[in-house]
């Protein structure tokens, strides 16, 4: 898509710049940009790929975009928005390792979609710290059939991983073990923003149009039903019993101690302390 800058007819300015995954966990997130009171205030870019939104954050493509958590801890000069994240304290259901071995544990190689870097780090953290060994790892295009063909088991995000037939594999959802070792939620993606660019994000309420597209659950639950090929109660329930919004006590212990064992496997290089987008 190509970035060719909306200008603001009022101000002469060129319009903020954000970015953000298609995939249904974010829809409560973009909704009021699309469709809401925000939708005249940004210029918003979407691509399936978590990791490719990220990048254009990085590259200063965009200002502010909704990226998987560990960049922060990899890309320099970002700050956080505050209390908003997709996540979950138990079972996410769109974030899985898929494998017919019935034990983790007699797993030797995985296959990795690393279009999440977040989730890819997070499969890594749970094989080390919490199972104490390393399968062998292999970075593929997000094809259960292929990746099965070479692996013992596939890391699989997104809508995609909610179609997996249960009666033909084994299907780990990855919440759900950090869930059991920690006992903590997980956060898996947060807006973030460029510090030298926070002048043209800081009107931006990304907490109001999350609570904006919540109020419009239903409404997200009737268009996505035609796209991804699942009812709307199962999205609607999706939305509202697997995915968190809001970064409580919980998620927030939860973040600081994936960080933590990130750096501690060496998945990044150092931790650094978090740092928050003030408040328009």
């Amino acid at each position: 898509m190509p970035l060719n800058g909306i200008m603001n007819k009022d101000t002469g300015n060129r319009l903020s710049r954000i970015a953000a995954s298609s995939y249904l966990n974010t829809a409560p997130l973009i909704w009021s940009f699309i469709h809401g009171s925000q939708r005249d205030s940004v210029e918003l870019f979407t691509d399936k790929a978590p990791a490719r939104c990220a990048e254009m954050l990085a590259s200063g493509e965009v200002d502010a975009a909704l990226v998987p958590v560990i960049e922060y801890q990899r890309t320099p000069d970002i700050l956080i928005a505050p209390d908003v994240c997709v996540g979950s304290r138990s079972a996410v259901r769109s974030v899985v390792l898929v494998t017919k071995l019935n034990n983790l544990k007699k797993v030797k190689r995985v296959a990795l979609d690393d279009s999440s870097r977040t989730s890819v780090a997070l499969v890594k953290i749970i094989f080390r710290e919490f199972l104490r060994f390393e399968p062998k790892w292999q970075a593929s295009r997000p094809d259960l059939k292929s990746m099965l063909q070479h692996s013992d088991a596939a890391l699989i995000i997104g809508d995609p991983a909610m179609k997996i037939p249960r009666d033909q594999f084994r299907v780990f959802d990855l919440a759900t073990l950090w869930h059991e070792f920690t006992g903590l939620g997980f956060v898996f993606a947060m807006w973030m923003a460029r510090k030298d660019r926070v002048g043209k994000i800081r009107a931006i309420d990304f907490a109001v149009a999350r609570d904006e597209g919540l109020a419009n659950i239903q409404q997200i639950a009737s268009s996505y039903s035609n796209q991804i090929d699942l009812s709307e109660d199962e999205i609607r329930n999706y939305l509202t019993k697997n995915i968190v919004f809001t970064v409580d006590e919980v998620m927030q212990k939860g973040l600081t101690l994936y960080f933590k064992l990130a750096t501690k496997h060496r998945l990044v290089q150092s931790e650094r302390s978090l740092e928050f987008l003030s408040r328009a």
